[in-house]
């Protein structure tokens, strides 16, 4: 069975550090320890003391100043490894922890993944092809030599960098590496840790390489793993669950993040509150328990995205000057039906097409397989036809050799709405308002992600009325946007009501929209 060695490093807090000492040590389990030297010296020793009658303990024999993006981390890492090494022989795997970390599943459950997957976790990507890096440098951090920290010692990091760049004093990545990066918070294997260790010893070139390369902790173990192991037995992910702002700045949970830790498909979470402290209860005496069944849904990142956006509506990049000096065509009628059911959207577009023929587009904006013509290359992705709406429509106008156009949009396209209407062209948009029973809602929030077919029904009942107020929020936006041209179909009218909207949207006469509104199926689930 899986024996786990934690390396755990901190800086602060000793009694919560003791108390994850204890807990993770109770099940079996090793810990190593590093603790900041620049931290307290009585913190240290209030650890040493408590810890200094379990086996189980060990520290790093050498304690190092540690900085933010400065080798120290990964040095740190590295004399903690090889205490652990050294004191532990049965340790089967090595985990990295900070002190902000703690288990959301079982040790049960925990050694029994280990066991069922005999491979090394981390996140491991390369560093050039990949977009793990969104913004600020890339090669600059490898190239150049970076002695200074640059939050400490900010004057003089940017001093150096520049000096080196003016001079063209730049420097050979080492010939035989692919680098990588990922997060520092791995999992590997007894035989990974070993041979990593041998290879520091025996390759002084890469120690030196990365001793002056910038936030070495997110490259080092990740290139050296790669470089040692065969690709079959990594697994480029991280066993933590760790989610980050849009600002780049770790995501904190607490006490009411319980559920929610529990269904991801992680073994530990980070960061956790210092004051969410039933949340921490829970935890620890999750991490004991015997015979527990999680059920996994795995909607973490996507439900976080969801509920931060709401407070974000309204925040948008300018268009371009190439879009917004466009036009559709004055003469040109582009018709939008938005509805958040596509299914009914097509099935109404169809019933045009089928008595206007009307050259009709589901949603183009919204789904990468709706069918269209090759344009180009323009129409390939998303981004492309969103980014370039205008010249995409004029260019499918032209395509259809008509004045007439209908497409599908969902209610959150608000931009492009606005886009739309405000060119030269008419723009004429018929909003189907449909109901929303619990149920529907449910398979919604499943099939965009915010749900797995084993999410709690507690969690889905906290969060069906933000996904409801959502929609009616949508549908508000668009009404108060007050469009020139505006209908609303309604799935609770009738037919003859409903006729009415169609003709006027349609311009056709009220028979022929009767035909489309008496579809006895257009609103079914």
């Amino acid at each position: 069975m899986a024996k786990i060695a934690y390396i755990l490093l901190c800086h602060k807090d000793p009694t919560a550090i003791i108390k994850q000492a204890e807990r993770l040590t109770s099940a079996g389990d090793y810990m190593s320890i590093h603790f900041d030297a620049s931290a307290s010296e009585a913190a240290f020793a209030q650890i040493t003391k408590a810890l200094s009658g379990n086996p189980s303990v060990t520290f790093a024999r050498k304690r190092i100043r540690c900085g933010w993006g400065e080798w120290s981390l990964v040095q740190a890492t590295l004399n903690a490894v090889e205490s652990a090494v050294e004191a532990f022989p049965r340790a089967t795997h090595f985990y990295m922890l900070s002190g902000d970390c703690m288990a959301i599943k079982s040790a049960e459950y925990t050694h029994n993944y280990l066991d069922e997957n005999d491979v090394d976790f981390i996140e491991s990507f390369d560093y050039f092809e990949s977009d793990w890096i969104k913004t600020g440098w890339t090669k600059e951090r490898l190239i150049y030599r970076h002695w200074f920290n640059e939050r400490t010692q900010k004057r003089r990091f940017y001093w150096m960098f520049q000096l080196q760049k003016r001079l063209g004093l730049t420097r050979e990545i080492p010939s035989d590496l692919q680098i990588q990066i990922g997060s520092q918070w791995w999992c590997l294997r007894r035989q990974t840790i070993e041979t990593v260790l041998e290879f520091t010893k025996r390759r002084r070139d890469v120690m030196r390489f990365f001793r002056t390369t910038w936030i070495p902790d997110e490259t080092f173990f990740q290139t050296i793993v790669r470089h040692v192991i065969p690709e079959n037995e990594i697994r480029a992910r991280t066993l933590t669950f760790l989610m980050f702002t849009d600002y780049g700045m770790p995501l904190t949970f607490y006490n009411d993040h319980y559920d929610l830790l529990l269904a991801q498909d992680y073994l530990f979470a980070r960061k956790i509150s210092s004051e969410a402290m039933d949340l921490k209860r829970r935890l620890g005496l999750l991490y004991t328990a015997q015979g527990i069944d999680f059920q996994i849904s795995n909607e973490g990142q996507s439900l976080f995205n969801f509920l931060s956006g709401r407070g974000r509506i309204g925040r948008r990049f300018a268009t371009r000057f190439w879009e917004t000096e466009s036009t559709l065509g004055r003469e040109r009628e582009l018709l939008i039906v938005i509805c958040k059911k596509w299914h009914v959207a097509k099935r109404v577009l169809e019933r045009i097409r089928q008595t206007t023929n009307l050259p009709s587009i589901e949603y183009l904006f919204n789904e990468e397989s709706t069918p269209l013509p090759d344009l180009g290359g323009i129409q390939n992705t998303l981004g492309k036809r969103t980014r370039h709406r205008r010249a995409l429509m004029r260019m499918l106008f032209d395509y259809y050799e008509t004045d007439r156009l209908i497409v599908c949009m969902d209610p959150g396209n608000i931009d492009l709405l606005n886009d739309f209407a405000s060119d030269r062209s008419v723009t004429r948009i018929l909003e189907i308002e449909c109901q929303f029973s619990d149920e529907y809602l449910a398979g919604h929030a499943m099939r965009v992600g915010l749900a797995g077919e084993r999410t709690s029904n507690e969690t889905l009942d906290r969060i069906l009325p933000t996904i409801r107020n959502d929609m009616t929020f949508e549908s508000d936006r668009i009404r108060d946007a007050q469009f020139e041209h505006y209908a609303r179909m309604r799935e609770s009218a009738s037919p003859e009501e409903n006729s009415a909207v169609l003709a006027g949207f349609l311009q056709i006469p009220r028979e022929k929209a009767k035909e489309i509104a008496e579809t006895h199926y257009l609103f079914s689930d």
